[in-house]
């Protein structure tokens, strides 16, 4: 393994340079050009290295022809317009991806594929998710390095002068959560969910197949340079069962692995490599990863929390966090901090489309399990002693002893979330708060005051009908009214969400500034959403409850010694089942018209139904578990 290499670093990107790594490593048999579409999709295609080779200085010049019709880009690259091609991406690292199962005869390591980052291009536009937070990057740095210029008491108040600015910067990092279980093997629910209440297994120690994965998942990681900083188990799961053998079987658990920060885009690609990575290790050890937001009604759903951070590279190469005050002490944040994260608060609704576009994201934003639900922030409580409130959507980290540590947390990401256009749509959130801010010649205490308004009182950046900050847990000190009326109501199916692009045209264009968002992209988004949306409503979950539905049979009989609890649950339970899946000659059910709503186009109507069927499929499994247990 040591004559192995996993990275190859942008200074190495050159012809010559290429041309002796991959001839000096015969393992490395393919290159894959991987774009990532409006989707999150990552594309992946085997290209015999000889070729690469033979034409290497007119591929990464110019790239290769693939059919965008196979991709999300719905609206751009059409039937009649397909073409689109695949440009490398030079300015970032580049992994070799081994597969552990195939051998190079020439010298006996793992056959590679070398995979190269890769922004899509159509009609000579890049039109990826590579490519808008690319755009987003760039757009801020140049904004904030102008604005340090125009307001030279900004960056004097942190400690130095804008012509010391050397560069700036932008910091990105996530935290990975999944679930791994043995296939075709399932857990009891009940069991999950007392052990998850009585949080039996969370930062519990690891044991035996998941123990050896995990330990190799994170001696990989080191080996690619992408610094695993830690892994544990997550509150979800059950203690493994062990057969006649010594074998474990049975295994359900929730586990979390984090590695370093590093700047937007590469954290992305980092993001879509490791989950991989950790998926062919699991498999080839006969487990089963799984990345859904919520796998298992009723039990922790899998988040990827967020991470941002904003700072300057001076020239003598020392570092400044943009997000800090000059006293820690004395601010929770500075200037550019307060705009920041205000910056996300205030454009929400047009940044959320892009953290939560699934059905299966908002089976997870639920309250009660730690997800969060509501647009507002936790600074900390007291400056001197900061706290961590995870009933939140975005939190303030930070720590009084290290300036550079100051960050924000953003909760409500999943693992499917598309991390590119998250990063980019809170980017520009954030340089809207900034430059409103500093613009409007705002401090330190007048943007506390700002950020701690409340409801009904005017504010010069934010929305006076709304409050942003709370120190208590939301779900405990509100009612659910006094949470939609303070922090607005927040959507609860795919359709209430994609539909803020329509209701919030002037945030909109808050995304668009820089042309980071186009039109085009907010479209093909839009469209790719809703069509995933009803197809899988329409096709999936209505099936998939049908399914359920009908496993819920009658189990008492007289001669069970039936109790009238028993009759009058079974009873309920009909009438749900009559309710949601069964239709007479006057009458459809909720399945019908949810799927007559939708072959009518009628998205408002079939997204009602939706909530209803979610309450009433809720209702009556626990009613089911009431029932059944009531049976000897």
């Amino acid at each position: 393994m040591g004559k192995m290499i996993y990275t190859i670093k942008p200074e190495h990107h050159d012809v010559e340079s290429l041309t002796k790594i991959l001839c000096d490593h015969p393992e490395i048999q393919f290159v894959s050009f991987m774009g990532v579409d409006i989707g999150g999709n990552g594309t992946d295609e085997k290209i015999p290295i000889k070729l690469f080779i033979k034409d290497m200085e007119e591929m990464l010049k110019f790239g290769i022809q693939t059919d965008g019709s196979s991709v999300e880009l719905q609206g751009i690259a059409d039937l009649s317009d397909a073409r689109v091609d695949l440009l490398p991406d030079t300015e970032c690292n580049w992994f070799i991806d081994y597969n552990y199962e195939y051998y190079n005869e020439e010298n006996g390591l793992p056959v590679g594929t070398l995979k190269i980052p890769s922004f899509l291009i159509h009609n000579n536009k890049k039109i990826c998710s590579r490519s808008v937070l690319r755009r987003a990057e760039a757009h801020f740095k140049k904004e904030i390095s102008e604005l340090l210029k125009r307001a030279p008491h900004i960056a004097e108040s942190l400690g130095f002068k804008y012509e010391d600015v050397d560069e700036v910067l932008l910091t990105v990092a996530t935290e990975l959560e999944m679930w791994v279980k043995t296939p075709e093997q399932s857990a009891d629910f009940e069991e999950l969910h007392a052990s998850q209440v009585l949080k039996e297994q969370y930062w519990k120690r690891t044991m035996g197949t998941v123990r050896t994965v995990l330990e190799k998942i994170m001696d990989l990681l080191e080996l690619y340079d992408l610094k695993p900083e830690m892994a544990h188990k997550e509150v979800g799961g059950i203690t493994n069962r062990i057969d006649a053998k010594g074998r474990i079987t049975h295994v359900m658990e929730q586990l979390e692995i984090d590695w370093r920060f590093s700047s937007p885009v590469q954290a992305a690609d980092n993001e879509i490599f490791i989950k991989e990575l950790i998926e062919d290790q699991f498999r080839s050890h006969g487990l089963e990863v799984i990345f859904k937001a919520k796998p298992i009604e009723g039990v922790a759903g899998n988040g990827e929390h967020t991470h941002l951070g904003a700072g300057v590279r001076l020239k003598d190469n020392r570092k400044v966090n943009l997000f800090s005050p000059k006293d820690m002490r004395e601010d929770y944040l500075s200037e550019i901090g307060y705009g920041a994260l205000m910056g996300i608060l205030k454009n929400y609704e047009v940044i959320n489309p892009f953290v939560s576009a699934t059905n299966d994201a908002f089976n997870r934003l639920k309250p009660g399990y730690e997800a969060p639900v509501c647009t507002v922030t936790s600074l900390g409580g007291a400056k001197d002693s900061p706290s961590r409130n995870r009933s939140v959507l975005i939190g303030l980290v930070r720590n009084i002893d290290n300036k550079n540590a100051t960050r924000f947390e953003l909760r409500a990401p999943n693992p499917y979330s598309n991390t590119y256009l998250v990063v980019a749509a809170c980017i520009q959130g954030m340089l809207d708060g900034i430059i409103s801010v500093i613009d409007a010649g705002m401090d330190c205490k007048m943007l506390e005051k700002e950020i701690s308004k409340k409801y009904g009182e005017d504010g010069i950046y934010l929305e006076k009908y709304r409050e942003y900050r709370s120190e208590e847990d939301v779900f405990e000190r509100y009612t659910r009214e006094e949470r939609d009326k303070l922090f607005g109501k927040a959507p609860v199916t795919v359709w209430e969400n994609i539909s803020a692009f329509s209701s919030n045209k002037i945030k909109q264009e808050v995304l668009k500034k820089g042309d980071v968002f186009t039109d085009e992209i907010i479209n093909a988004f839009r469209v790719s959403t809703i069509e995933k949306w009803k197809n899988e409503l329409e096709g999936r979950i209505i099936h998939d409850n049908i399914v359920l539905l009908k496993t819920f049979v009658k189990l008492h009989s007289e001669s069970d010694h039936a109790t009238d609890l028993d009759v009058v649950n079974w009873e309920k339970i009909v009438y749900l089942k009559t309710k949601l899946m069964k239709d007479s000659m006057t009458k459809k059910c909720i399945f019908t018209k949810i799927k007559n709503a939708i072959a009518q186009g009628d998205y408002d109507t079939a997204s009602d139904l939706q909530m209803q069927m979610n309450e009433k499929m809720s209702e009556i499994r626990a009613l089911y578990i009431q029932y059944k247990n009531n049976i000897f």
